[in-house]
């Protein structure tokens, strides 16, 4: 028995481009030493329609380049999509072999089953060739939905001479000639060549109909996929076709048909599942290895405050965290930084060589920027895996090495950086496939919010990547402000997903805007993580009004900023909250309403939004860099009787500065604080003409246009 029949490691239903990066993952995994993923192959199998997929046939190319001889692609190429033909006009295998063999790939065909051979052997003057070649997939489709006699007249009546090649076959014989992809014979040998061809890797283009075996019902009709129940005629048909040992009597109840133990069907089978390690298809919920993660020190260079005069990003806050854990030696090679030739814009360009880029034919060549100190350097034991401006390949790259601790045994940490208006609206639903594979890793995006990547316009500006991301249900999300933030989050998010191996994976939008950053105040760890804390309180702590400011990302500084002007213009004081999470506030506020509803004798539990407020008086405020959506998620948890204002950046981003940006969308400092000032008046701790008078002092057209109607 080859080996293919043994150890197939097979990707299904996740597309095929899934399967590439799976099988340059393990490529990946072996360059950097682990050696028991040297032999494994990859099978992918998906449908003829499949192939229709952009990023399908975009990621073929790359397979070939990275010599991935250890994929194998089984195409079923049954003609048709769900709704008709993939190429009724035309050849869809013949369309497939040209774009795989162009993209370096060893392309396998398995189009006409054994029957087919006695008529192709006598076919010395290629007239069945040439038909066959002439005949579009629609008409193939047509003759498989009929029966002998119309392929007679239809197809062999093509040419006058292979009408006489089958006049001594009846309508039953032509009817039995068979398609590559039923013949068990054809399929062995394909499978076999293909498990040992080296140097490219394969595809396999496999003929076959569409609804095989549900006979006039369905097969080879456009309706096969809406067809869920056979007729008592139809399954007649289909015990009849396939010699299967049923009485007619038996027939109508539609029994299940079980080979005795010793048979030699039984037996095969038997042999195949030991082989496979078990009788029920199984993935491994935890890799068998522990890794134990350092305490939050390791981060130690992003807690403490930025020093006097000194600026830096969250992204670069990302950056810094990231390098000290590749130094830890430990968790250090489990890390896998992924870029889509971004890496100068994240400032990470120093990681090329301090762990190089993973290629798997190193490096042929000296770059242009081999004088510079961070100058760009392929290696085989490359780290990086840098993907090309391919978001898509990006994420399935992240997905491979993110679900590593099931497929390989291998725990792998992933972060995957990109320009946020890039990932979750461009590969959202590869994101549910992580989601649903239990992937664990960060994806983080990168120059996230509406208003922070000033001059680029609508394509770069981000304001509902936090939402998308709420709606996966095991996918964390934050949007912090501060780099103790970023180092907090990360760092759960190690000891959960590495050393406590939960299925979770960690979403961070980062920023590119320059600040200083306050650092960590000890015990505020958990809140953060909860997605709430007391930041500052600004102002007289018995003033007669005070307010409650929230925000997240770089609006929070303009939270802040506000909170001084109602200090300094109208002697209200605020208390501040970063608010890192309101994803997380949200999950946490509807999982204590849950548990109240369900426990109607016991204590109410109290969401912990609730919590925090409560001993703080005051209207609540809260602007983001995100559409009102994301703040408002988190009104049930107010306080009962507290009034809940929320900013936000609905509508289509543009090109200008932060500054006016954030004063088009209505979320600057100025916007917080008369949200305040009105929430005071309608609380009927403040006059009409005070708010009216703030409004004039701020100079805010009360007649401009909404932001969000403005296109």
């Amino acid at each position: 028995m080859p080996d293919f029949w043994q150890f197939p490691t097979v990707s299904m239903g996740l597309g095929p481009i899934m399967a590439i990066y799976q099988a340059r993952f393990l490529k990946y995994l072996h360059a950097r030493g682990i050696t028991d993923t040297a032999e494994r192959k990859v099978w992918a199998f998906c449908g003829d329609g499949e192939m229709d997929e952009p990023e399908s046939m975009g990621a073929i190319g790359m397979a070939s380049r990275e010599k991935l001889d250890n994929l194998v692609m089984v195409v079923n190429c049954n003609l048709q999509r769900l709704d008709g033909p993939v190429r009724g006009n035309g050849k869809i295998i013949q369309e497939l072999e040209s774009d795989f063999r162009g993209a370096g790939w060893n392309v396998i065909k398995v189009i006409w089953g054994g029957y087919w051979d006695p008529l192709l052997a006598m076919d010395h003057d290629g007239i069945l060739k040439k038909v066959m070649m002439d005949t579009v997939d629609g008409e193939y489709q047509n003759y498989k939905a009929n029966d002998g006699a119309y392929v007679r007249k239809h197809f062999f009546g093509k040419h006058p001479k292979l009408l006489q090649r089958v006049a001594t076959m009846s309508d039953d014989d032509i009817w039995r000639l068979n398609r590559g992809g039923h013949d068990p014979h054809k399929i062995y040998s394909a499978f076999s060549a293909a498990s040992r061809h080296k140097g490219q890797p394969t595809v396999i283009l496999v003929k076959t109909i569409k609804g095989f075996g549900m006979g006039k019902v369905a097969e080879g009709r456009n309706t096969a996929h809406q067809t869920k129940k056979l007729d008592d005629t139809a399954i007649k048909e289909f015990r009849d076709r396939f010699g299967i040992p049923i009485s007619d009597e038996q027939l109508a109840s539609v029994p299940f048909l079980k080979p005795s133990d010793d048979s030699p069907e039984m037996k095969y089978m038997q042999e195949r599942r030991k082989a496979l390690g078990g009788y029920l298809p199984s993935r491994r919920v935890k890799a068998e290895e522990s890794l134990v993660v350092p305490s939050l020190d390791v981060f130690a260079p992003v807690l403490e405050p930025t020093a006097e005069g000194r600026e830096i990003s969250t992204t670069q806050a990302y950056v810094r965290c990231l390098t000290q854990l590749l130094r830890d030696k430990s968790l250090g090679p489990r890390v896998v930084p992924i870029l889509v030739d971004e890496a100068r814009t994240f400032g990470m360009e120093g990681l090329f060589r301090q762990i190089g880029i993973y290629s798997v034919e190193g490096q042929k060549y000296e770059p242009v920027d081999r004088d510079q100190v961070m100058y760009y350097r392929e290696d085989i034991k490359g780290q990086i895996l840098q993907e090309g401006i391919n978001e898509a390949g990006g994420m399935s790259s992240w997905i491979a090495a993110a679900t590593s601790y099931s497929t390989n045994n291998r725990i792998m940490i992933p972060f995957y950086i990109y320009y946020s208006m890039f990932g979750l609206q461009r590969v959202g639903d590869l994101a549910w496939a992580a989601g649903d594979m239990r992937a664990r890793g960060f994806l983080l995006g990168g120059t996230a919010g509406r208003t922070t990547l000033n001059g680029e316009g609508l394509q770069h500006e981000d304001g509902h990547s936090q939402i998308l991301a709420s709606a996966i249900p095991n996918c964390v999300s934050y949007d912090p402000t501060f780099g103790h933030e970023v180092a907090v989050i990360l760092h759960s998010g190690l000891k959960r997903m590495v050393e406590h191996q939960e299925d979770v994976f960690f979403y961070l939008t980062l920023m590119n805007e320059n600040y200083e950053h306050p650092g960590l105040v000890k015990g505020t760890e958990d809140q953060i993580l909860k997605g709430m804390y007391l930041l500052k309180s600004v102002g007289e702590k018995k003033a007669k009004q005070r307010v409650q400011l929230m925000g997240s990302g770089t609006i929070l500084r303009e939270v802040i900023a506000a909170a001084d002007l109602l200090a300094a213009d109208f002697g209200i004081a605020s208390d501040i909250w970063s608010c890192p999470s309101f994803n997380e506030l949200r999950r946490e506020g509807l999982d204590a309403q849950r548990y109240s509803l369900l426990h109607p004798t016991k204590k109410p539990r109290m969401a912990f939004v609730t919590q925090q407020l409560q001993g703080h008086d005051g209207p609540v405020v809260a602007a983001t860099d995100y559409m009102k959506t994301f703040a408002d998620q988190i009104r049930p948890f107010i306080p009962e009787g507290r009034r809940y204002t929320v900013l936000g950046t609905d509508g289509f981003g543009r090109s200008d500065t932060r500054a006016k940006l954030r004063e088009f969308f209505e979320v600057d400092r100025r916007y917080v604080a008369i949200a305040a000032l009105y929430s005071l008046m309608q609380d009927g701790a403040l006059d009409a003409k005070a708010v009216e008078a703030a409004i004039k002092k701020y100079g805010i057209n009360t007649e401009r246009s909404n932001p969000a109607m403005v296109l």
